[in-house]
């Protein structure tokens, strides 16, 4: 067995982690940005009939393609050029997202957690409800649409409705990266700027707490979180934790849900309602994690490390 390989942006604290845990256990790791390439990443890969062979070295580290164990997949930086004109660029950063790229996604006998494809399809929140609802999760009544009068009617059916965002882009205020919070929305806010993009809307669950289920393999955490909070990620100082186990057919369905997409991580979010029943918001294949672990004392960063170390037994 090879080294790990870890794909992530220098800051990131979740995999400072797991990587000192693994080095902890005497297994190789190398580490590396995409964004790192081509100015201090290289490699060279040969499609032999066994297989990708060949190597990628970063400034410390040379890793053997034919024999990486696992590759943890987090939240790597763009590719970026910007020595070349602009024309130049464009076609350089194709080359090395499908060059570089291609050639992570396809290493012989590696554990992707995740594979990279396969985060790419669970990143679409449409597909992953619709995904959840086949696999047997409890969903709130949910509109996806650019048409102003279908959001006005669906508001004025469900009564207390949630605006969402489809996905997490920053923005930039005043200098600071900020996020698009979920909230609740009227049918008077709705007007005609809504043509101008997709939204999500969703009824909003009477709920008593939120629940974070990690996924790490064949491990389990589940955690509940209770403030008073609509987004609870919104403020993590007013957080209270307490470790719970799943009612009945949410272990099925979260594997039914993982196995669909093909992924071996997940965190998923879950509101509770006032009857003890959990609602499916929403699978991140990317998700935050390691927070939970001094909080609830569970063994999180030992089972991801089990993972990447492919331990059995």
């Amino acid at each position: 067995m090879g080294s790990v390989l870890v794909v992530t942006n220098l800051d990131d604290p979740t995999t400072d982690l797991v990587i000192e845990e693994l080095h902890g256990r005497g297994v190789p790791v190398v580490r590396f940005d995409s964004g790192d390439f081509p100015s201090t990443l290289s490699f060279a890969a040969t499609i032999t009939s066994y297989g990708m062979e060949g190597a990628l070295t970063t400034p410390t580290r040379t890793a053997d393609l034919s024999r990486v164990r696992s590759l943890y997949y987090r939240r790597p930086s763009g590719l970026t050029f910007p020595h070349l004109d602009h024309q130049t660029a464009r076609f350089a950063v194709t080359q090395a997202r499908y060059g570089l790229g291609g050639v992570m996604a396809a290493l012989p006998g590696c554990l992707y957690v995740n594979h990279p494809h396969r985060i790419g399809d669970a990143e679409f929140k449409p597909s992953g409800l619709a995904a959840a609802a086949a696999c047997g999760f409890r969903l709130p009544p949910t509109l996806v649409t650019s048409d102003p009068d279908a959001a006005r009617a669906f508001i004025k059916a469900h009564g207390s409705v949630i605006y969402k965002p489809l996905s997490t882009p920053l923005y930039r205020i005043d200098g600071v990266s900020c996020t698009v919070e979920a909230r609740e929305v009227t049918a008077d806010e709705i007007d005609d700027a809504v043509a101008g993009t997709a939204h999500l809307f969703q009824q909003r669950i009477d709920k008593t707490g939120d629940v974070r289920v990690t996924v790490i393999g064949d491990q389990v955490f589940c955690i509940r979180i209770d403030s008073d909070l609509l987004d609870w990620r919104t403020d993590y100082s007013r957080l209270r934790y307490s470790v719970v186990e799943p009612p009945s057919g949410i272990s099925e369905a979260l594997r039914a849900y993982l196995d669909h997409f093909r992924l071996v991580f997940g965190a998923f979010d879950f509101a509770v309602d006032r009857q003890g029943q959990w609602w499916f918001l929403e699978c991140n294949p990317s998700g935050q994690w390691t927070w939970l672990e001094p909080e609830t004392g569970l063994p999180m960063v030992a089972a991801m490390a089990d993972l990447l170390e492919r331990k059995t037994g």
